[in-house]
């Protein structure tokens, strides 16, 4: 008897369920049902009416929502104050007029708006890259694959390439930033250290860092003109 009417139950419930889905204006034509139904409440173990629930969710959904909305806001902030920085970084490159200045400026800069540890420049002829390629030059075989690609690269590096890079300082490089430069015919690389393992993670947005990689770019360019 007690499988029986536990089946019929079920039966009244898929069609309890049926015709609420189909008549989903039912409880504005009673809405005195919402205050009387009760359903359980996991928190604190009792009972709340129905609407109690709804607005329960409600409100779950609209702390959802604001917690999005916050962190788009705070990416919005932070892309102002990105472009904001390449802006300022596009006037002072503007005055540099040698190679010598171009790296003081970068230096300061970006130490200062990386909160980096180490920033290094390293330029390679680019009519000799295949060649040095080919005959097994160290720095070329190390980054041979990163200057083809063409994009910036965040993460950590081998011991060679941060020895390469840092020089004393590679011990202490936890992460890095590498940009890929290129102006006619030379090729390089933008390295930004950080002893932070997670400040240059592989997830990290490379957006900014491909259009400061072509300001330098254009900048190199500038100066290879003027000598």
């Amino acid at each position: 008897m007690k499988e029986e009417k536990a089946m019929i139950d079920e039966q009244y419930e898929a069609e309890i369920g049926e015709y609420l889905e189909s008549h989903s204006d039912y409880f504005e034509r009673h809405p005195g049902l919402l205050t009387v139904l009760e359903i359980s409440h996991d928190a604190g173990g009792g009972s709340i009416s129905l609407i109690q629930r709804q607005v329960m969710l409600l409100r779950g959904k609209a702390d959802d929502y604001r917690a999005q909305l916050e962190e788009l806001v705070g990416v919005a902030r932070e892309n102002e104050s990105l472009n904001q920085r390449l802006y300022d970084l596009t006037l002072m490159l503007i005055e540099s007029h040698d190679l010598e200045s171009l790296m003081d400026i970068l230096l300061d800069d970006l130490r200062e708006q990386f909160d980096a540890d180490a920033v290094e420049l390293r330029l390679f002829a680019d009519d000799n890259m295949e060649k040095a390629v080919n005959e097994g030059e160290p720095a070329s075989l190390m980054f041979a694959d990163f200057l083809q690609h063409g994009k910036p690269k965040c993460g950590a590096l081998n011991k060679e390439q941060l020895e390469y890079l840092f020089g004393s300082l590679a011990a202490e490089t936890g992460s890095a930033a590498l940009i890929p430069l290129e102006h006619k015919h030379t090729k390089g690389i933008l390295a930004i250290g950080s002893r932070d393992a997670q400040r240059f993670h592989p997830g990290k947005d490379t957006g900014f860092l491909q259009r400061l990689g072509g300001l330098v770019s254009h900048s190199l360019a500038r100066i290879s003109a003027e000598a």
